[in-house]
């Protein structure tokens, strides 16, 4: 098992003219990188993964009583499957309201307990969101296009989400993956871990750790950036370990689309070749993917299914 290798940005130098080449390498090369001197704040995130501690510790029936459903996919989970394999983790998913798409009716159900965790994790996303849209402004650049034109898509009616992850101790780690490989289906994610390794990332045949750093954030590109791309960023297959010996917490914000957005490979990164991808509507694409969520249905879908 190697160690961290991921690239490492500096957000405080996103000005300069060495950003956006950086920017470029990292997710040609990895598909990922760590985060440093980002605009959140070590009070912001110290704050949010002390609440998600709190939250975790609740009797399982205070979580139970406000477990997500297939209407709606806000709230507690702890049998989530990914790969059809159940993962070894709890979740707290937390998103917007919505009145449309696939989800029409969606509410997060708060806990009563911890009191301020609705506040805590209402301030967190709304800042998470904000650094991945920029984030996302700067990728749009790399493959030609305007400040604008990504963005547009996360607007009003939306499904990007927060999601909050407790892996508990594991009796048989060398068994149990606390998530199993996978890509993430969005456009981007950004990630607050803890202390305690666990993430892996694969590039070629090997498996890379992250080790976290204090104030880091780790990035990583999904499906949605690497159709727009026509596969010059490629969403990086990852997984993450558990521990026999730890718990570890990690809140991973999803930067998704409205679920009426249609993508395909943008005009600006074909440089002459063909399209890889047929058009995908995302409304259509979240349902199936959470449908594999609850129980096993075969092969899940993916951006493979619509190459051309």
């Amino acid at each position: 098992m190697q160690l961290q290798a991921v690239p490492k940005l500096d957000f405080s130098r996103r000005n300069e003219t060495g950003w956006l080449p950086s920017l470029d390498s990292a997710c040609r090369e990895w598909g990922c990188f760590q985060l440093q001197n980002h605009e959140l704040g070590d009070g912001l995130c110290g704050s949010a993964l002390a609440a998600m501690e709190r939250f975790f510790a609740l009797p399982h029936t205070d979580k139970l009583g406000i477990e997500r459903t297939v209407d709606n996919p806000w709230g507690f989970y702890d049998r989530e499957l990914t790969k059809n394999v159940r993962d070894w983790k709890q979740i707290f998913d937390i998103g917007p309201e919505s009145d449309g798409g696939p989800f029409a009716g969606a509410r997060t159900p708060w806990p009563a307990q911890p009191t301020d965790f609705k506040t805590i994790m209402t301030t967190y996303y709304e800042a998470r969101e904000s650094l991945a849209l920029t984030l996302l402004a700067d990728i749009g650049k790399c493959l030609g296009v305007p400040r604008g034109t990504l963005e547009h898509e996360f607007g009003d009616g939306h499904s990007s989400f927060l999601r909050l992850n407790y892996y508990p101790p594991c009796d048989d780690p060398e068994h149990h993956l606390g998530i199993s490989h996978h890509t993430d289906a969005g456009a981007l994610t950004v990630l607050l871990p803890d202390a305690q390794p666990g993430l892996q990332f694969k590039r070629g045949e090997q498996w890379y750790t992250v080790m976290p750093e204090p104030g880091s954030l780790t990035i990583n590109i999904g499906d949605i950036v690497q159709v727009w791309s026509n596969d010059r960023y490629r969403a990086p297959l990852h997984r993450v370990l558990t521990s026999a010996d730890h718990s570890r917490y990690s809140a991973p914000f999803f930067l998704n689309p409205g679920y009426d957005t249609v993508y395909a490979p943008l005009e600006s990164a074909l440089d002459g070749a063909n399209p890889r991808y047929r058009p995908i509507n995302w409304g259509e694409f979240r349902a199936g993917r959470a449908a594999g969520d609850y129980a096993d249905v075969g092969a899940e879908i993916q951006i493979q299914d619509f190459r051309i």
